[in-house]
């Protein structure tokens, strides 16, 4: 049957990745606020899109981004705040954005690359009404953390074909996501798109600068993203035990720089940062000159460095 949109503001900014038209939706179950099962079809090319265990799927798969997929799904909870008991999740977004509680309240804000959920629960608990996407079934995840908050939409969709209208979002912010696409700077300019004149942009990104990722790097190259997830899975556990080895003062550092593993003290969260940091297809590297350009480059104008490397924002002038 159709109906009308349990969260009323859905429609108001979904719309058809493929010709940006307006979509009508058709619900087969809900339940209470949430719709589980439906269809959302485009008035125009007609494409159907499903809604499948409460989130609309404007993809089929993860594509290169699958072993996050994996990830959050294996991890769901391990970074949530109210799971964990603690602020980090919380504190990260304000180290990223620089925004605080009364930025966020009222207004509509895009999580681009959601994950579990982690930093969408701080948005809504501001009082923010928050759109997670991820181009995996991370969502599923973030659904099981976050479907029952109203001031929470989940959306499983491609960073290259967003599903929103233009100009849309009052506040919008990517945290370690854009530079696992196969293209950053393209993948900033459809986030960009979606931000209204006056609105703000954030970005966390990996920094280019020093020597510090290079074993990684040649690690991953040859070997970690050739893995089976399953394997890395339990290879990047090693990382628990191994903590108190890189630990030591000297030794440490040469193990730091040849194969680097999470230093974080909880162990969960170790295991969790070894194994994102190995598995990604894609993990390129940036220079804060060049993301400055980006800002500029897609009417940004007032620009904001901040003091971890590379964390930037900006406020939407043309």
């Amino acid at each position: 049957m159709e109906s009308e949109v349990v969260k009323p503001r859905a429609l108001d900014f979904l719309v058809c990745p493929q010709c940006h038209e307006a979509l009508t939706l058709e619900v087969r179950s809900a339940l209470g606020a949430e719709i589980l099962e439906g269809t959302l079809a485009c008035t125009v090319c007609h494409r159907r899109y499903p809604i499948v265990h409460g989130v609309p799927r404007f993809v089929a798969s993860g594509a290169y981004a699958s072993s996050f997929g994996r990830q959050w799904n294996w991890f769901r909870t391990v970074n949530l705040d109210s799971k964990n008991g603690t602020r980090q999740s919380e504190d990260s977004l304000t180290a990223v954005t620089g925004w605080s509680e009364p930025d966020y309240a009222g207004r509509l804000v895009l999580d681009a690359g959601v994950g579990t959920g982690r930093f969408a629960e701080v948005v809504a608990k501001k009082g923010g009404e928050v759109v997670g996407v991820d181009l995996t079934v991370a969502v599923d995840a973030a659904y099981q953390n976050l479907g029952g908050n109203p001031l929470v939409h989940l959306v499983q969709a491609d960073i290259f074909s967003l599903p929103f209208r233009t100009n849309t979002f009052d506040l919008a912010y990517s945290i370690g996501v854009l530079h696992h696409t196969p293209d950053t700077a393209t993948a900033f300019g459809h986030v960009a798109a979606t931000v209204k004149k006056g609105g703000g942009l954030a970005v966390y990104l990996y920094a280019a600068y020093g020597s510090w990722y290079r074993g990684s790097d040649i690690l991953r190259k040859i070997l970690t993203t050739r893995l089976p997830s399953s394997v890395m899975l339990a290879l990047s556990a090693l990382a628990i035990p191994a903590y108190y080895v890189y630990r030591l003062p000297l030794l440490g550092k040469v193990f730091q720089h040849l194969a680097p593993i999470s230093l974080h003290h909880d162990w969960r969260w170790r295991w969790l940062d070894t194994f994102d940091w190995y598995t990604p297809r894609y993990q390129w590297k940036h220079w804060y000159p060049e993301v400055y350009r980006w800002f500029r480059a897609n009417g940004f104008l007032d620009v904001e460095i901040f003091d971890n490397p590379l964390c930037m924002r900006g406020v939407k002038t043309s």
